[in-house]
């Protein structure tokens, strides 16, 4: 609060008080007061209402500084009331209750939707292992039928199982802090992984994965890595040319490490690429081509920054898209 706030905020008081000081001093004058003692009244009256001013001002500067101190150093603002001091002027204080309870009305409707969106979080994770189980099943199955009724249904399950699997990382996308186990992992474990998860996809679309330098180290977590990078493999994949082919390289920069994750599929338009870690952007060829969630990215983002990797990508129409992920050389988490 500046001096000049303060004073508009006070203009009408403050020019009815200098009002009636003329007032008086006139009524004075009237009754025969001698002028000289009029003046040293008005002077002194200005005076102490000038001092009183500033002394209000100082005040309430002090403890609307004391306040924001407080709504800093708080995490959760919607606390402010439960933590601010109690006011001493009557007014303050019945306005002051009626913001507590709004803060406690507000603190139990966050805490309900706290509530219900952990229990939906555990009911999607519960609702992912059970599904499995019957993916499995008819995977099983699947190896009792006629090879080409066979490789069509696998490729079917495979994409239900992506689907499933990316519903099981969403929902615990919310804090993924809790479920990271970060270790030095070697870059060939996580390309091994994801590739032998997304092998079925891969295969049927005739997608051809390169590799190499993949003898390199970093410190992230493995599962979480893998899961990155199996929703690359599926976009490479599912946008891909006439004769596709993905390239796995490692990469030291420094004390960093890069994944460069390189395809020679449809590519992406320049100005979508802005746009496509957004939760839900499906883009041009996601719209031509159907079935997408605009989800992958979104959600490879999100584990991205939780898991401080770099993340960029680059794509020509036409020639490829090109993702490289810096992995940083430790992690400390707190």
């Amino acid at each position: 609060m500046t001096i000049s706030e303060f004073i508009l905020d006070r203009l009408d008081r403050m020019l009815l008080r200098i009002a009636f000081f003329f007032a008086v001093s006139a009524f004075l004058l009237l009754t025969g007061t001698q002028a000289g003692i009029i003046a040293l009244l008005l002077l002194a009256c200005l005076l102490i209402f000038f001092a009183e001013l500033l002394f209000d001002f100082w005040k309430e500067k002090k403890r609307l500084d004391e306040l924001q101190a407080i709504m800093r150093r708080l995490d959760e603002r919607y606390l402010f009331t439960e933590c601010a001091p109690r006011p001493r002027r009557l007014y303050e204080r019945r306005l002051f209750d009626l913001l507590r309870l709004s803060g406690k009305s507000m603190i139990e409707a966050v805490s309900d939707a706290h509530a219900a969106q952990r229990e939906y979080r555990e009911y999607i994770e519960q609702w992912v292992h059970e599904i499995k189980t019957p993916i499995t099943a008819a995977k099983l199955i699947c190896q009792n039928i006629d090879s080409d009724t066979r490789r069509r249904l696998s490729g079917e399950l495979a994409q239900i199982d992506a689907h499933v699997e990316r519903a099981l990382f969403y929902a615990r996308a919310e804090s993924p802090e809790k479920d990271f186990i970060i270790k030095k992992t070697a870059l060939s474990s996580i390309c091994e992984g994801a590739i032998g998860t997304h092998q079925t996809l891969l295969i049927q679309n005739g997608v051809r994965v390169e590799t190499e330098n993949l003898e390199e180290t970093v410190y992230t977590d493995g599962k979480w890595a893998a899961f990155m990078l199996g929703q690359l493999l599926q976009n490479a994949a599912r946008y891909r040319s006439a004769a596709p082919v993905i390239t796995l390289s490692g990469k030291r920069l420094g004390r960093q490490v890069q994944l460069i994750v390189r395809d020679n599929g449809i590519g992406i338009p320049a100005h979508e690429l802005p746009r496509v870690f957004d939760r839900g952007f499906t883009g041009r060829n996601g719209r031509s081509q159907g079935g997408s969630t605009g989800m992958g990215l979104y959600l490879c983002k999100r584990l991205a920054d939780a898991l401080e990797i770099g993340l960029q990508i680059q794509s020509t129409v036409g020639a490829g898209t090109c993702v490289t992920l810096t992995f940083p050389a430790e992690i400390k988490l707190t």
